[in-house]
């Protein structure tokens, strides 16, 4: 499965012209595409406790543009209203693999950057009202139609109506207007208002959504990472105090020593960053963490099994990534976990990450390093790679 891109746009010009720039519609991107669940295998999964999903009401429900939150029951579903209407279910890549298939046009944008496909299930004038994102999207549909009106002015948070469950744009006037039908795709940047409204009752749409964490969020976590790290459980001493004319001045030396302090556990060095970067942007969401697998399975029994099975692959809530080192060594993510290999085996970290799907006849290169299939075997103990034949299909 291929993206189609429009006239004559390439992947190169797509980066240069139009990521996180300006929209892009695609008619017939994905010609063949139709989703793999049905509206009533979706309602299941929201019935899932471990599976985050809400309902949008946009009237009939207890205040305008109410969102109720997932697991639901047969008897949430039966009460619903026969339009204005919207199932939104996360994460559904993580769940069913043959959702996950859709990631693969997108995969000349880097994998880390990859958050998880959403998929909506409307029924007619369904929406979940006009807003703005603050992450990439490739909208694509995958069964009826979705009118998607577009304006590129700027919104601020003082736009939105006061008092809903959702950013809801009070007025809104599209510079676009569009009818998608089934494989057709939409990519908007982040910030982009946009509002689509379901055409008829039979209404999917998968949304594949980019990973964007705030700069907050980050420094957050990169203090932690310092506290943990660098700073010791010490604490401030004075240096020679001599007598204080003004007993509750901060002298000059105090605050110097104590500017020096902080640089001093502060201050790191390029990778010491680079490596928590790795750590952090694979961390997976607290209820998606990989299982590990009941038995250790140790290197030489790893390779027994994966030259019979023929197949390992990655366990479907597993991110991974990689960052080459400054000096003897590489480093592989994955779940927020680091596992450092070194330099000399950069295809087999290149190999690990870049497919999901692991063939024994591909491995050839490296898998009689003890070095690789090492790691391969840790990766397997950690519940990253699973056996191919033991994929749930339910």
């Amino acid at each position: 499965m291929k993206l189609i891109l429009p006239n004559d746009i390439n992947e190169a010009r797509f980066l240069s012209e139009f990521w996180q720039k300006k929209p892009l519609l695609m008619p017939g991107a994905l010609p063949e595409y139709r989703s793999p669940l049905t509206p009533d295998e979706l309602a299941g999964l929201a019935c899932d406790d471990d599976i985050e999903s809400r309902l949008v009401l946009e009237k009939d429900g207890s205040r305008p543009w109410e969102a109720r939150t997932g697991p639901f029951d047969e008897q949430d579903f039966a009460s619903l209203p026969e339009s204005h209407w919207t199932l939104l279910v996360q994460d559904v890549d993580k769940h069913i693999p043959e959702v996950a298939e859709l990631l693969n046009p997108f995969r000349f944008l880097p994998d880390w950057r990859l958050d998880d496909i959403m998929i909506s299930y409307a029924v007619d004038q369904g929406s979940v009202g006009p807003h703005i994102d603050d992450y990439d999207v490739f909208l694509v549909q995958a069964r009826g139609k979705r009118r998607w009106m577009i304006h590129t002015r700027d919104v601020s948070e003082e736009d939105y109506i006061p008092g809903l469950d959702l950013r809801i744009l009070p007025e809104f006037e599209a510079e676009y207007d569009w009818i998608m039908e089934p494989g057709d795709v939409l990519y908007l940047p982040p910030n982009v208002a946009h509002w689509g409204i379901a055409q008829d009752d039979e209404c999917m749409t998968c949304s594949v959504g980019f990973r964007a964490p705030t700069f907050q969020e980050m420094a957050v976590a990169w203090c932690d990472e310092l506290i943990s790290t660098q700073v010791p459980k010490s604490r401030f001493r004075d240096g020679k105090l001599g007598v204080q004319t003004a007993n509750a001045e901060i002298l000059p030396d105090a605050l110097e020593r104590m500017r020096n302090e902080l640089n001093q556990f502060l201050n790191t060095e390029p990778s010491h960053q680079e490596r928590w970067f790795g750590r952090f942007i694979t961390e997976p969401k607290a209820h998606l963490q990989v299982m590990p697998p009941d038995n250790h399975t140790n290197p030489d029994e790893l390779y027994t099994l994966f030259k019979t099975d023929g197949l390992l692959e990655r366990d479907g809530w597993s991110r991974m990534a990689f960052i080459r080192g400054h000096e003897s060594e590489d480093f592989l993510y994955a779940g927020g976990e680091e596992y450092p290999l070194e330099k000399s085996h950069d295809g087999f970290i290149q190999w690990i990450t870049g497919n999901r799907i692991l063939k024994f006849s591909d491995a050839a290169p490296w898998i009689t390093s003890r070095d690789c299939l090492n790691l391969l075997a840790v990766l397997f103990n950690d519940g990253h790679l699973t056996r191919h034949q033991e994929r749930d299909e339910s």
